[in-house]
């Protein structure tokens, strides 16, 4: 095998990469050390802004394939072909701890998936749980800072443990089937390829006709869900950190792919109405006895990223990155996003993050784009405007990326919506668990609880006697609150 030759960044032979360019070997440094200079301030850069949510994540390559045609449903053309392999790449992430958190604290897991499709990139971005703590974007910014550090100690660092979290669960009753979700040990996976997925808001999907349905996405692993209990995942976060990540990433190298199923629920637009929740609110499950799951199709992550920073970190997903034949529902934590996700990639990235190779359409992109942090583009000639007619013109307007039509009325206003069922949903979900399920709930609560304000510990009971007077009885007890 040749031997490579050390280089600078402008490709520059490099002869000692082990000393300074100095006045004499003891002599201060010189300016003109070109090479030191280029290093270290590349080194001094090479963080970007971290994500706010989202931090810590792990990444894989590989495929997904449509199990049948689905043009009676969509026309998006990645889910037409069962015999085509659309490429993916996918994060899984922790939501609230930094960088440098361990993996099994108790918190929401992000399942992101991007499908890079023959026309454009699809991002699919969820979770590991069915719903949200909110329904409304205004509330996300609230939300984060409460169940971050506290600004003046920024104490915790990555766990709900805390009096701002409590505060503001406990404020806000729409968060309680939430809990009840993160606070079983769905909320401590047990790995990365043992952990169901979840669109979590409801978009559309439209035929060639124009016809559209409301669509849940809903991932189901091959090896079936697997989840630590409190116990084992604090010991985890102490002795390996990083346990879910090099979980994912051994298998992977072993030959072993992490394989998951996507199955959808649809519900007919004129059906909307016609539920005692909002179908739109995604502090809400669709019960499945009413709307079945149908397997759509099969993901399966089969190849490690090469690099870490250059595939994972970069990688930015946009609930905004959609393909014709899939739309957005009026989902006010949806329409919240569209905007806020790719936002804060310009931000960490620059307005051209997209040309990053692991954010690339693999079709060709046109547009009037043409400068800003690294732009990459290799343009040519005087026309970055539409419609234009000199030179070679100006891209076309496509007739493919139509959106569908629909009807909106009403007066502006600021106001949640009148189905909200705060806790119905989190009975239900309460009762369907098992003893065992149960006493982990409960036990899970009551340690997170326990060195929380006593005025915030008796609002949560208050709010728990709504969902079901067993279940706050037993947190009361164990909080010495009776």
């Amino acid at each position: 095998m040749k031997e490579k030759q050390l280089t600078t960044n402008q490709g520059a032979p490099v002869s000692d990469n082990q000393n300074s360019l100095t006045t004499g070997e003891r002599g201060p440094m010189l300016l003109q050390d070109v090479h030191f200079i280029e290093k270290m301030a590349h080194f001094d850069r090479e963080r970007i802004p971290e994500r706010v949510v989202h931090a810590k994540g792990a990444g894989a390559h590989g495929y997904f394939q449509v199990y049948k045609n689905m043009q009676a449903l969509t026309k998006a053309k990645f889910l037409q072909d069962p015999e085509k392999k659309t490429p993916i790449f996918v994060r899984f992430s922790t939501v609230t701890g930094g960088r440098g958190s361990a993996d099994t604290v108790r918190d929401p897991r992000g399942f992101a998936v991007k499908f890079y499709t023959e026309e454009g990139n699809y991002d699919l971005v969820g979770n590991n749980l069915p719903v949200f703590f909110i329904r409304d974007a205004i509330k996300f910014p609230d939300m984060v800072h409460a169940f971050k550090g506290s600004p003046d100690s920024n104490i915790p660092s990555a766990s709900s443990s805390h009096d701002s979290f409590w505060d503001f669960i406990s404020l806000t009753p729409e968060s309680t089937h939430m809990i009840m979700w993160l606070f079983s040990d769905r909320g401590t996976p047990r790995s990365f390829r043992m952990m169901e997925g979840f669109g979590v808001n409801t978009y559309k999907w439209v035929n060639a006709e124009g016809k559209a349905v409301y669509v849940k996405y809903h991932w189901k692993p091959k090896l079936g869900v697997q989840s630590l209990d409190r116990h084992e995942a604090t010991k985890l976060a102490g002795e390996d950190p990083d346990y879910l990540t090099r979980d994912l990433r051994k298998a992977i190298a072993n030959g072993q792919p992490a394989e998951f199923e996507l199955v959808v629920q649809l519900m007919e637009i004129e059906d909307e109405l016609k539920q005692d929740f909002d179908p739109l609110d995604p502090t809400k499950t669709w019960p499945e006895d009413k709307f079945p799951l149908m397997p759509v199709g099969k993901m399966v992550l089969n190849k490690n990223p090469d690099n870490f920073f250059a595939e994972v970190e970069q990688a930015a997903f946009c609930p905004s990155s959609i393909v014709p034949g899939i739309e957005f529902s009026a989902d006010k934590l949806l329409q919240g996003r569209t905007f806020s996700y790719a936002d804060t990639q310009r931000h960490r990235l620059g307005p051209n993050f997209l040309q990053i190779p692991v954010n690339t359409p693999t079709v060709e992109v046109n547009n009037s784009q043409r400068d800003g942090p690294m732009q990459m583009g290799k343009y040519s000639g005087p026309v970055n405007y539409e419609p234009a007619s000199i030179a070679e013109g100006a891209p076309m307007e496509s007739a493919s990326g139509t959106q569908s039509t629909f009807q909106t009325e009403g007066y502006a206003i600021r106001k949640k919506i009148s189905k909200t069922n705060d806790f119905q949903q989190a009975t239900a979900k309460y009762l369907s668990l098992s003893k065992t399920d149960k006493e982990h709930l409960i036990d899970n609560f009551v340690a997170d609880l326990t060195p929380i304000q006593k005025q915030v510990q008796q609002r949560m009971i208050a709010n728990l006697k709504k969902v079901d007077q067993e279940l706050a009885e037993l947190v009361a007890k164990g909080l010495k609150l009776n």
